[in-house]
């Protein structure tokens, strides 16, 4: 029977009775459940590691959790082609629209190819160090550099395609796709932009320049940032999520890559609903 992955969110009391539920509709419905070592731990098993979980080439991820975990979970299976249905546990929800009442309504609608399937861009960043690349990610949202306890900014160099764009003093500086738009990049006055546009956005955090305001680059460009001087923890990190600390001289390259998440929602929500609804968009 083909697999179906289920990824669930850690302390999460009402998934003690969801998962045994959910793993009985899957196998009434013919397919075989794969639970990483999270959602087994709620039924008392052994699961399998996230990382692992696409060699078994299923034919759907079931995320039950918030975006977080989503963003987890995008990453694992970023270089499949596998579809994911991700139902809200979370506080916002902005990325996992599907409510735990449309939950099998959702799979309903997947198993008989009525569903609408939401495809989103990813982008592929990598840490440059003595020349050579460090580490490499793709990530669903945005790459992220930050300074840690110390209060004190940063020296950066950004440059898009090749050409210099800024030498400054920040916080930090974030870059995004249009689905991370709406996350920190957000909250750092950065625009929002529709899933759908071809795009990376270049955001400081607290820039001291007046003049320096967030980019919208197009997505085929090379994003180059250059660390010319940090305080100590100082981080670069992935989707919220993965962590790396910086050092002098580092550089972090972001591109659009080449992989791409497909999201199961059960109709067309559309990016301003959400707006409204989650970050009480237009309200006085």
């Amino acid at each position: 029977m083909p697999h179906v992955a289920i990824i669930s969110k850690p302390q999460k009391p009402e998934l003690v009775d969801l998962l045994p539920e959910l793993v009985n509709w899957l196998e009434s419905h013919n397919y075989t459940p794969a639970l990483d070592e999270t959602s087994a731990e709620y039924m008392g098993q052994k699961g399998l590691a996230r990382d692992d979980m696409p060699k078994l080439c299923p034919e759907l991820v079931i995320v039950l959790g918030g975006d977080g975990t989503l963003l987890s979970a995008a990453r694992s299976f970023a270089r499949t082609d596998t579809p994911i249905l991700s139902a809200n546990l979370g506080s916002l929800g902005f990325l996992t629209e599907v409510p735990l009442s449309e939950l099998y309504q959702t799979l309903d609608a997947w198993r008989e190819g009525s569903c609408k399937v939401d495809q989103r861009g990813m982008m592929h960043a990598e840490l440059v160090r003595d020349g050579a690349v460090y580490k490499e990610w793709d990530a669903l949202n945005d790459v992220v550099i930050a300074k840690g306890a110390i209060a004190r900014m940063g020296d950066y160099i950004i440059e898009l395609g090749g050409q210099l764009v800024a030498r400054f003093r920040a916080d930090g500086i974030i870059v995004s796709t249009p689905t991370g738009s709406t996350a920190y990049n957000l909250a750092a006055n950065g625009p929002i932009v529709m899933g759908s546009v071809n795009a990376m956005i270049v955001t400081p955090i607290c820039p001291h320049l007046l003049t320096l305001r967030p980019i919208v680059v197009p997505g085929d460009t090379e994003v180059r940032v250059c660390v010319e001087g940090i305080a100590d923890q100082t981080y670069l990190t992935v989707d919220g999520q993965e962590a790396v600390e910086l050092k002098l001289h580092d550089q972090l390259r972001c591109r659009q890559s080449k992989y791409r998440v497909r999201l199961v929602r059960l109709g067309e929500h559309g990016l301003f609903s959400v707006l409204r609804s989650k970050l009480k968009w237009g309200e006085r």
